[in-house]
């Protein structure tokens, strides 16, 4: 089994290594490149007048040139092996230490100054090098100092005291290495921070220049003098002009320009504005972005699109409805006819009480589905007014009892506190005496089998209405509230449809909750406050 590696930041996988790396690496040699010819070209013009070379000068011609083939030779390197990256810098590190300790050992020692190059390839390695490299590199560093100032003081009587300009420039190597490793993962991170925001913002604007491609309504983007600045495609066939960008939206919309600038002002009233323009109506909304830019959006809606699409849905939905009245009376008045040709052939002595009763109940079926759809109509006739839910279902329960032939015992009230509700009175009565008139039909004869119970929070009120019967099968549960479904013979199939739409027009929804064994149904509506 291979034993795992014990500092595997190390060694980087090539796919690892960024690019930016090896492009530091190569201008890193570039540098050595530079600086190995230039004290090679010193040494043959000056010799050693210069103090390079002052104490071998042989020594110090054989080190620049080999120094400048190896650097030649990295170059090449960096061009065909783009691999182990940690391994080639480490080699161009200790080639920079060993050559430039011989440079200083054949120049005098540390008063030749060359010990500064040392501190220079440390930080140029400590940017691109793991921290522990960075730190090994400078401890290679201290040591050849050391040694070559022990060479000083054995070979040439140099007083031992000497060692402390070496020792403060090895100091000197490990906090340049350590600042510039801990700086350079700092601009690392911030680097990989920056694209990662970036993807993420080029993720978030090729969304949003989708949405914006696909809208129905117009955008515009218009800075503090309103030019436009940005639109999408659907804002200029909207305003009908082009080009936009650039364009003054007080030149393309005349009728707007005094809502612009009284927007603009901080007046109220100015963010909105129904205009014709080129035949069509649009609507016009003005939000601020906020930003120091002054930019402002301008959505632009085509209210006469909108206008039809409504009139086509209506127009559907009243076909659909017909075709459902048109289905529901069929029905009866088959039946009614059945029953008064019947009535005709009817020999005398026989009795018509059957047939007249069949005629009766149709007649009656026919006034509750038209009294179902008159309501319909008067649904959006609200008045619509604070409730106190105690004493009024109090009320509404005696009423129902009386009315319904059924049993107090049956119905029971849940609540711990009193409530208001914002309601039309007689709207909630029909939503109410619906829901009972289902739940007192399946519930079991048991006390308290209808139980509705009140719950209030975040400044909505529920009102459940819950039975202790079968329940709705989950296979019915998605028509409950499409009009003419119904499960009673005798039902017209509007009474939950009509509810709901009555919640609708006070602002609150009717649902049904299946959370229990029984049927739930859940009217939330707003809370009022008593006057």
């Amino acid at each position: 089994m291979q034993a795992p590696q014990r500092y595997p930041e190390l060694f980087l996988a090539p796919e690892r290594t960024p690019d930016s790396f090896w492009t530091s690496l190569g201008y890193f040699n570039l540098y050595r490149i530079t600086v190995a010819a230039l004290f090679l070209a010193l040494s043959f013009v000056y010799e050693d007048a210069l103090a390079l070379g002052s104490h071998s000068l042989e020594l110090f011609r054989i080190t620049c040139m080999v120094y400048l083939a190896m650097a030649v030779a990295f170059q090449a390197g960096l061009w065909r092996f783009r691999e182990l990256f940690n391994v080639q810098l480490s080699l161009h590190v200790c080639v920079d230490i060993f050559a430039i300790t011989l440079l200083m050992n054949a120049s005098g020692g540390m008063r030749s100054g060359l010990g500064v190059m040392l501190v220079i390839s440390l930080i140029a390695a400590a940017i691109v090098a793991p921290q522990r490299l960075s730190y090994l590199y400078a401890a290679l560093a201290t040591i050849s100092l050391l040694l070559d100032q022990t060479y000083w003081v054995l070979s040439q009587d140099q007083p031992f005291n000497s060692y402390v300009q070496p020792g403060l420039l090895a100091l000197g190597c490990f906090v340049a290495a350590g600042i510039t490793g801990w700086l350079a993962q700092r601009v690392a991170a911030n680097e990989q921070l920056a694209l990662l925001r970036g993807r993420e913002l080029a993720t978030q604007t090729r969304i949003n220049q989708l949405v914006l491609q696909d809208m129905h309504d117009g955008v515009v983007v218009l800075d503090r003098n309103g030019r436009i600045v940005q639109h999408n495609p659907q804002a200029q066939f909207l305003l009908r002009a082009e080009p936009l960008v650039g364009a003054d939206i007080e030149v393309i919309l005349p009728e707007f320009t005094e809502r612009w600038r009284s927007w603009r002002s901080g007046a109220e009233g100015g963010s909105v504005a129904d205009l014709v323009v080129r035949g069509r109506d649009i609507g016009l909304r003005l939000i601020d972005t906020g930003t120091a830019e002054g930019f402002s959006v301008l959505f632009i809606e085509d209210t006469t699109r909108a206008r039809e699409q409504a009139q086509q849905l209506k127009l559907a939905a009243l076909g659909r409805l017909t075709a459902n009245i048109a289905h529901e009376i069929r029905n009866p008045l088959a039946a009614i006819s059945h029953a008064s040709e019947l009535l005709n052939e009817q020999k005398p002595g026989e009795d018509p009480a059957r047939l007249t009763r069949i005629i009766g109940d149709n007649t009656r079926r026919l006034e509750r589905l038209v009294s179902d759809v008159l309501q319909l109509n008067r649904r959006d006739r609200i008045a619509a007014g604070p409730i106190q839910l105690h004493p009024w279902l109090r009320e509404f329960l005696a009423e129902f009892v009386a009315n319904e032939s059924a049993n107090a015992d049956r119905f029971a009230v849940d609540a711990g506190e009193d409530m208001w509700v914002e309601f039309d009175r007689e709207h909630l009565r029909q939503v109410l005496w619906n829901l009972l008139r289902n739940a007192a039909r399946y519930a079991g004869p048991e006390h308290g089998a209808v139980r509705i119970a009140l719950r209030g929070y975040g400044g909505r009120v529920e009102v459940s209405v819950i039975d202790n019967g079968p329940g709705v099968p989950r296979s019915r549960q998605g028509q409950l509230f499409e009009p003419f479904f119904t499960t009673e013979a005798k039902g017209t199939g509007l009474g939950l449809y009509l509810a709901r739409e009555l919640c609708a027009a006070n602002r609150a929804t009717l649902e049904y909750v299946n959370d229990s064994t029984g049927a739930h149904f859940r009217i939330r509506c707003l809370e009022a406050r008593a006057a």
